[in-house]
């Protein structure tokens, strides 16, 4: 059945609302599904290093699954015992940031500038932005709480990953050039976590020296929030600033206010400028309206995770529709400019090593 090029575009928009529409609901499943699908994209090259030193596929498998258990114990500890004594002390900082506020009208009235009290109490409330991190945080704990189930998928990803090229080659008319798309969103990928990482580690252990040295309260707990909203694109920085700074203010005084403000400055404008361009060389391939845009519309669609995870499945996204020469165009459209574009992934078969 012929259809004119109006009636092709509703049906793709209509088919394509009705799949987010079904993500969104199916949210609770999906999120640890993509947890565990980007931990065992980050842990393949070790799984598959261990490998190459002769170890059996259990045994290297052993050694991941001992190495996962352990961070994510930690990161759970962290975060479990940190926020529970945060919480304790939240109600004592929200009554100083009270008073602080108070105290703010009366030297504002005393200059001549008269502020309603209720209305800067009700659309400003500096109390309320104590919880900012600590929900975010809290909504990472929380997708946490499935540990098991993720580490699960992720124990049968990584054993249906060894045999999966096989699989394919056999199943495949054209396989090795599925192989080599599929090498090509996999490396890009791979190394953007492993880059995203390793500076949001630096980040949060600058944050947490800094904030240990100027004397504030729950440093790990605020350095484990840098961390963490580092991987949160455009708007991650801002917010995990925010609680340390309010808390600076509320437990010592507006000097070591600034100080602490001057300091997540200087680490996330020296890492975000300087050190991440020097490994990404020219980026994610994104431009900078995709990357807010996939913030919302995965924070939307999958809440606190899919902003963990917006710029790469966006940018796994990009790859295959880059892949296809039907859907290249919307590749374009989704890269910062023509130059930066990826290179298309090769046609012939690819010279990788394989599991």
């Amino acid at each position: 059945m012929e259809f004119s090029p109006a009636a092709r575009f509703l049906i793709v928009a209509g088919a394509l609302v009705v799949v987010i529409a079904g993500m969104r609901t199916a949210a609770p499943l999906l999120t640890p599904f993509l947890l565990a699908v980007f931990i065992a994209i980050i842990t393949s090259p070790l799984l598959l290093w261990l490998k190459r030193r002769y170890l059996p596929l259990w045994a290297s498998l052993l050694v991941v699954i001992a190495l996962l258990v352990g961070l994510g114990g930690l990161i759970i500890s962290l975060i479990s015992g940190s926020l529970d004594r945060f919480l304790v002390s939240l109600p004592d900082y929200q009554a100083r940031l009270k008073v602080l506020t108070e105290e703010l009208v009366d030297w504002l009235d005393g200059i001549g500038l008269h502020v309603p009290r209720d209305a800067l109490t009700t659309y400003i409330n500096p109390a309320d932005a104590m919880g900012i991190a600590g929900d975010v945080i809290s909504g990472v704990g929380s997708a946490l709480t499935n540990a098991l189930l993720i580490l699960l998928t992720v124990i049968f990803i990584l054993l249906e990953a060894t045999g999966l090229p096989a699989k394919l080659r056999a199943a495949l008319k054209s396989p090795e050039v599925a192989l080599a798309r599929l090498d090509h969103v996999l490396v890009n990928v791979n190394r953007y976590m492993m880059i995203k990482t390793m500076t949001s580690l630096t980040t949060g252990l600058l944050v947490w020296l800094w904030l240990t040295a100027i004397g504030v309260d729950f440093a790990v707990l605020w350095s484990l929030g840098a961390f963490l909203l580092n991987f949160v694109p455009t708007i991650g920085s801002f917010v995990a600033a925010i609680p340390a700074v309010l808390l600076a203010l509320v437990q010592l005084d507006v000097e070591a206010a600034l100080w602490v403000s001057l300091g997540y400055v200087v680490i996330n404008v020296a890492i975000g400028n300087f050190v991440e361009p020097r490994f990404m060389g020219r980026g994610v391939g994104l431009s900078t309206l995709v990357v807010f845009f996939s913030l919302v519309f995965w924070g939307w669609v999958l809440g606190p995770v899919g902003m963990f995870l917006s710029v790469p499945m966006t940018m796994a996204l990009k790859i295959a529709l880059d892949a296809n020469p039907d859907t290249r165009p919307i590749a374009i459209l989704l890269g910062p400019d023509i130059g930066s574009l990826e290179p298309a992934p090769p046609e012939g078969p690819p010279e990788v090593e394989r599991a």
